[in-house]
């Protein structure tokens, strides 16, 4: 059976294109995925004023396939990356059985 994983790719525009610099693991749980990622700040309108994104990424045997992709401003980057740091740490440590 292939093996899946989740994850949220941080990008910033630069002159040439979007750099990724940065990745939050979730793990292999969709429903989890999915709902930490639900709860995201930002703008599911990505165009070419977007200077920070998000992209919502499933990986299937290596391969990648983005599910979902927002913008945000810096601010609801630094409220995401909290939302995430705090949803990993309780799933892990207070509610995975």
């Amino acid at each position: 059976m292939p093996e899946t994983k989740f994850h949220i790719e941080l990008s910033i525009k630069t002159t040439h294109d979007f750099e990724c610099y940065g990745k939050f693991m979730l793990g292999c749980i969709r429903k989890f995925a999915n709902s930490l990622f639900q709860k995201m700040k930002g703008n599911k309108k990505v165009d070419d004023q977007t200077i920070l994104k998000l992209e919502f990424v499933e990986t299937r045997n290596d391969l990648p396939v983005n599910v979902q992709v927002i913008s945000c401003s810096l601010e609801q980057l630094a409220e995401n990356c909290r939302t995430v740091t705090k949803e990993i740490f309780k799933f892990y440590n207070l509610e995975k059985s």
